[in-house]
């Protein structure tokens, strides 16, 4: 088959989508399929530009973006949406593509109306909650782990404050454009022929927040990661540092309950050295609280791919603090691939990669977190069980060959269904 991918970030710079996006067109390629990618680049200037990356064909579609907040959204939005649903029908015609599959939250809508247009099957893959939430986290509160009931006129006036903070008064007027936005999303997406949720939690959270999305096709299909891969990059990088060690590995933001890691570590007690890797909105106030502790923890800020298999690699244990909702966090995924013991709140489609006491340790309260932290530091039986389970586990359901062979199989269903 001749497949278009759109997605929102692919390689060499970005994150866990972007990567999954990378393994789904390496595994369709190596299945004998041809890959068109397109990826839009707001905030860069209009025009297709055509580049490659391991030898995949890539066009960035260059797209103008103010930076003004709301309005660089509308650019990133309902703009952007027009301008690639044109671009890309012309290129299925064109190329003569057989299948669309949009890979996030700029690019699904526009996949599914361009696929419509060309009466070619659409596929739409959603890894966290931008078709029913606005800012795609559910969090409405910087306080305490409840998440969002409903996006309701009245829930949007709380959750603008912690995301506005003081001018949060000057945001209120824009609460119908972005109930809007959903609102054009979910249609979007519930054309779509088959909506993939990476988790169990995404897909029932989807159905029970979204009309359309609940008439819709919905089907639950991992992100993709090569195990194989990953053991080979992280058997060829040495250690960061020498003796056990423990690691936070991800983005440093509320919804990932980064506020609260220090406090972690020093109620766990912990007495080996920690390394936080990652960047984001609350890194200074990390580091604050890191220099203030009395134990060792040592602030990487972003690192590469290779050096974050390396980090998970050689590390003793993982703590994952997330508030969530995570949707399928790809560090658990490679973290379990390489047999790393982890130590994880319990959020979202995290239960689709942790299996409690088997393949790593579940908690739902930061205490909790905090004592299973501590728990794996004097039970070196118990991190070696643990590990060894968990990198079965993820061969079995997260390994790139098994979970695109799904979606290949999704692929000609749909394409023979349309013939």
């Amino acid at each position: 088959m001749k497949i278009l991918l759109p997605t929102d970030a692919f390689p060499p710079v970005s994150g866990g989508s972007g990567w999954s996006s990378y393994e789904l067109a390496r595994g369709l390629r190596s299945r004998g399929h041809v890959v068109l990618v397109v990826q839009p680049r707001p905030g860069t200037a209009s025009g297709v530009r055509e580049k490659t990356y391991d030898g995949l064909r890539v066009l960035e579609f260059g797209a103008p973006a103010p930076a003004i907040p709301y309005v660089r959204n509308v650019f990133k939005n309902e703009k952007l949406y027009a301008d690639l649903d044109v671009f890309l029908a012309d290129l299925i015609e064109r190329e003569q593509i057989d299948l669309v599959h949009g890979q996030h939250v700029m690019t699904c809508v526009p996949s599914v109306t361009a696929a419509k247009r060309r009466h070619i099957p659409a596929v739409c893959t959603v890894r966290d909650y931008w078709p029913v939430c606005y800012w795609s986290d559910l969090i409405h509160t910087t306080e305490g782990l409840a998440l969002c009931p409903r996006c309701s006129a009245g829930m949007m006036t709380r959750c603008v404050r912690p995301h506005a903070k003081a001018l949060w008064p000057a945001a209120l007027p824009m609460i119908p454009y972005m109930r809007g936005n959903l609102r054009r999303k979910q249609r979007g997406i519930g054309d779509a022929d088959a909506i993939v949720a990476v988790s169990s939690t995404i897909a029932d959270d989807l159905r029970a927040r979204s009309r359309e999305i609940a008439a819709a096709r919905v089907e639950v299909i991992p992100n993709p990661v090569d195990v194989q891969a990953l053991r080979e990059t992280a058997a060829t990088t040495p250690a960061p540092i020498h003796g056990p060690y423990a690691v936070y590995l991800g983005k440093l933001a509320p919804n990932k309950g980064t506020a609260g890691l220090v406090r972690i570590i020093e109620r766990a007690e912990l007495d080996w050295p920690v390394l936080i890797a990652g960047d984001g909105p609350e890194r200074e106030a990390i580091a604050s609280d890191a220099a203030r502790s009395t134990r060792d923890i040592r602030m990487l800020g972003w690192v590469n791919q290779r050096d974050a298999a390396a980090l998970l690699a050689h590390a003793s244990i993982l703590i994952f603090p997330s508030r969530g909702p995570e949707s399928l966090s790809r560090v658990l995924i490679e973290a379990s691939a390489l047999g790393v013991p982890i130590a994880a709140m319990h959020t979202g489609g995290t239960g689709d990669i942790i299996v409690d006491e088997q393949t790593g340790l579940l908690s739902t309260t930061p205490e909790e977190l905090a004592d299973d932290v501590k728990r794996l530091r004097g039970d070196a039986e118990l991190r070696t069980r643990l590990g060894t389970a968990a990198r079965t586990h993820a061969e079995s359901r997260f390994d790139a060959p098994v979970v695109v062979a799904r979606i290949e199989r999704l692929y000609l269903e749909l394409v023979k269904g349309r013939a």
